[in-house]
């Protein structure tokens, strides 16, 4: 059998289509198997809910009467700094921003109170954001100073733009050392005290398409609780990592670069997020329906925790060495059973990433699909996959001479 996204669009429409989440399916394949679930099966959603740096917000603020160039100049968006180099009235923040008297790791570990990621959950929440920017002035652009409250509601363009979002598969990050680290997986006890974790695993979307032949450039997708596009591959996409006999990577491999309107998203799928002693981020909600095309694509998709497998790294030596040593692997059943048996110590789980979150995101999108508001995209482009060689590269450094 044999489905195009035309065809799944025609019973959107005509309210008949059937959609189940990634979830659902899985059970679904265990009683009628794969070939009869891929006649029944139309769509299947996906969702993850997590920490993701790499995101970021762009915006027009409009122009000022005297007129003010933004570019070239500073600008600060509630004392967290943005970026003004693109031109006049255009700006961009990142998740993690920090604010120019933000302690930071002097007094360790910093709390990080307030950054990038919450500026952007406070827009979308509809609250004024006080903008402070200075610039040089030129004869086209004579305005020197702006201070301005400023509103999602008055703004030209709002745009979540994320350039590495859904990782698929991560790390599980342990401590070796004698002393609590702080990371960006989380605050990690020393000898073994605690395993961190994040991803959705069986919900999780690039989990759920490996090889990425639904998923490409041009895919819609629920984004911050609106709707949202796959623009391109995400930064460090590498497909070419160690997989298993079904495809599923063992290894972090693809990302996506995504981009939605900000003024349709929401705060409960947008959260600023402090990580003690790291940082800030935010906490972002993707969901991307899967078009069951085929019988191999729906195989991919009731892949369930107990067949995705992730690398135990430790952070205290080999992370931040960039050394590829491994202390095993690990199923996603196992971490979500709350305690696992490594180097002979059974250690405690937890995730950053929120399953119920993710369980939420892909039943919203499967409702979205049945009342007919949303329909799938046919991606105009595909994401490199493994035929494309790309691996992850460190940065080569060469000293600078004077």
């Amino acid at each position: 059998m044999a489905k195009t996204i035309e065809e799944i669009n025609e019973k959107i429409k005509a309210g008949k289509a059937v959609v189940v989440t990634a979830e659902e399916i899985i059970d679904l394949v265990k009683q009628k198997g794969t070939k009869k679930a891929a006649q029944e099966v139309d769509v299947v959603t996906t969702g993850t809910f997590s920490p993701m740096c790499s995101s970021g917000a762009y915006f027009n603020i409009g122009h000022t009467k005297p007129r003010i160039k933004l570019g070239g100049g500073r600008a600060y968006l509630n004392d967290v700094p943005a970026y003004t180099g693109f031109a006049a009235t255009d700006i961009l923040i990142g998740a993690n921003a920090l604010p120019d008297d933000d302690p930071r790791n002097r007094v360790h570990p910093g709390e990080f109170n307030y950054g990038g990621g919450h500026v952007i959950e406070e827009l979308v929440s509809g609250k004024d954001i006080r903008l402070v920017a200075t610039a040089y002035g030129t004869d086209c652009y004579p305005r020197k100073k702006l201070e301005t409250w400023i509103n999602i509601r008055d703004l030209n363009q709002a745009v979540l733009f994320n350039l590495r979002n859904a990782y698929q598969n991560y790390n599980v990050a342990v401590n070796l050392s004698d002393r609590t680290i702080y990371t960006y997986m989380g605050v990690l006890k020393p000898d073994l005290g605690n395993i961190n974790y994040s991803s959705a695993g069986q919900l999780s979307p690039l989990l759920n398409d490996p090889y990425y032949k639904t998923i490409g450039i041009g895919t819609k997708i629920f984004l911050g609780g609106g709707i949202g596009f796959v623009a391109w591959q995400g930064t460090q996409h590498a497909p070419n990592v160690l997989r298993s006999d079904n495809g599923v990577p063992r290894r972090g491999a693809g990302t996506l670069a995504v981009i939605g309107d900000l003024k349709q998203m929401k705060p409960r799928w947008l959260i600023g997020t402090s990580m003690l002693g790291y940082g800030c981020t935010i906490t972002v909600g993707i969901g991307v329906p899967i078009p069951i095309l085929s019988e191999e694509i729906l195989k991919y998709t009731a892949v369930s925790d107990e067949d995705i497998f992730a690398p135990v790294v430790d952070y205290s030596g080999a992370y931040p060495q960039m050394k590829s040593d491994i202390l095993g692997e690990v199923s996603y059943a196992q971490l979500k059973s709350g305690m696992i048996t490594i180097q002979g110590k059974e250690v405690p789980t937890a995730s950053l990433s929120s399953y119920p979150r993710a369980v939420e995101i892909a039943n919203l999108l499967k409702e979205w699909i049945l009342s007919g508001k949303f329909q799938l995209t046919k991606p105009v482009a595909p994401l490199p996959g493994v035929e494309s060689g790309i691996t992850f590269k460190p940065l080569k450094e060469r000293p600078i001479e004077d």
